[in-house]
């Protein structure tokens, strides 16, 4: 079979540089088995994409979260994906010489030789962006004006690279509890940046957020940027104060998105993000009250405060309703006795069906989700509360489900069964986990004596 043309490499490189990194990967080893020429000449062409890509990474390590959107969603200064490739080729074209230094892709990234030459390329690159913008960023579909303040933002942000490689290895020390010298070193960085450009500190500081998994650490590496910083007042004027406005907004959209929750909608299966809106948020608010002295009437401050109030409203809803979603789980009756004697007992013809039972789960698991965060949101006591009265409630049920299993008046006793292994798993949901395997041995041991003989797993071992 004939190797591949130099037309076909040609397109080949080009779909290669778009391609995502994992699917490059499945790419290299599918064309890996593969026989012939051509086969083993595209399996070279993703070998050395795979390469260049690991220098790239290295090279471009400042920048390259900035390349797309931040996980969290919180706003920041981002780039098109698509113009990573085309700075890198660009500036490596530039400074070939260069790019040979760095071929062994096995090269340890803070060997000083291979962080001297990154520099070289990074600040090459800030070059290229200035003198070749329209093979950079080709101006197709794009808005003159974003365009050109993206090229300006991306050229500055490299201009900084070498600083920012500095401040990346020191971000752990500088967002946990950093020295005196750790705190003068981050405040001579962002000097050095003001003087490279007049807004150089912001965006040496919009480039180490780009590094910051946890959004809410900007705040300290905020606060130890200034000596003044932690005074709402001085921040509030400042140009840092962007990075407290976009955590602001990002609490609000949540808010938005946790008050429109309802439990009984299609849409509001676990794992949408609700649980983790809760939590976000109220790590946020938690550390703005850690990091800031918000003014009670200043602008943050009341939206921190109607941020609270609107998911405690919420939450304390939610909390009332999970309640009554249990009735309709365990429905009670009154049973005879002796005489006129009664007593309350399971009501299995009123089975609940699948809707009630999914809705309750949802509602569960965001009480037991929501423990690190309702104290932030003054509904903890509200919340244990309900707790505790959920675990009494599912272990009493427990027993009078047994009881007509073990009698035999069960109607349906796979489904009273099933049941029982239903309400082990709610008690999972908030953490009463030892309650939810004794619960799930007694299902165990009914299921074992209904079917001597084929027995199932012992109850020792559930």
């Amino acid at each position: 079979m004939a190797a591949l043309s130099v037309a076909q490499c040609a397109v080949l490189a080009q779909m290669l540089e778009r391609v995502p990194g994992s699917v490059l990967d499945t790419l290299s080893m599918t064309v890996g088995e593969m026989p012939g020429d051509r086969a083993r000449a595209l399996s070279k062409m993703l070998a050395e994409e795979t390469a260049d890509r690991q220098r790239r990474a290295v090279v471009f390590a400042p920048l390259l979260p900035m390349f797309g959107p931040r996980p969290d969603g919180v706003a920041a200064l981002t780039f098109p994906s698509t113009v990573l490739p085309r700075v890198w080729k660009a500036a490596t074209a530039r400074e070939p010489k260069l790019l040979r230094q760095l071929e062994d892709v096995r090269f340890r990234e803070d060997d000083p030789k291979v962080v001297a030459v990154a520099n070289r390329i990074c600040i090459a690159a800030s070059g290229v962006i200035r003198d070749q913008p329209d093979i950079i960023w080709p101006a197709d579909g794009w808005d003159e004006d974003t365009r050109a303040e993206g090229l300006s933002e991306l050229a500055a942000c490299f201009d900084l690279s070498i600083l920012a490689r500095s401040g990346i290895a020191a971000l752990p020390a500088l967002t946990a509890r950093p020295t005196e010298a750790q705190l003068a070193e981050l405040r001579l960085m962002i000097r050095d940046a003001s003087e490279i450009a007049h807004d150089g500190g912001p965006r040496l500081v919009e480039i180490l957020f780009a590094h910051l998994g946890d959004a809410a650490r900007i705040l300290r590496l905020v606060i130890n940027s200034s000596r003044a910083a932690s005074q709402e007042g001085m921040l509030s004027a400042s140009e840092m104060a962007v990075f407290v406005d976009r955590l602001i907004a990002a609490v609000e959209d949540r808010v938005t998105r946790i008050a429109a929750f309802k439990p009984g909608r299609a849409d509001s299966a676990p794992g949408v993000g609700v649980e983790d809106d809760i939590i976000w948020c109220g790590e946020i608010l938690e550390e703005l009250d850690r990091t800031l002295q918000l003014a009670p009437e200043g602008a943050w401050g009341r939206s921190a405060r109607e941020a609270r109030v609107r998911i405690n409203g919420t939450l304390s809803d939610m909390l009332k309703s999970t309640e009554r979603s249990l009735d309709k789980i365990m429905p009670t009756r009154r049973a005879r006795t002796a005489g006129r004697m009664t007593r309350e007992a399971a009501d299995l013809d009123k089975m609940a069906g699948p809707d009630v039972i999914e809705t309750t789960r949802v509602m569960l698991t965001l009480v037991g989700a929501i423990r690190s965060s309702a104290k932030v949101f003054g509904c903890e006591s509200q919340r244990y509360q309900l707790e505790q009265t959920v675990i009494e409630r599912l272990t009493s049920y427990v027993d009078l489900v047994m009881e007509i299993v073990n009698e035999g008046e069960a109607p349906d006793v796979h489904a009273a069964l099933h049941l029982v292994e239903t309400l082990s798993e709610f008690l999972t949901l908030i953490d009463a986990t030892d309650l939810a395997k004794t619960v799930r041995r007694r299902a165990t041991a009914a299921k074992v004596a209904l079917n001597p003989a084929t027995p199932e797993a012992s109850p020792q071992a559930a």
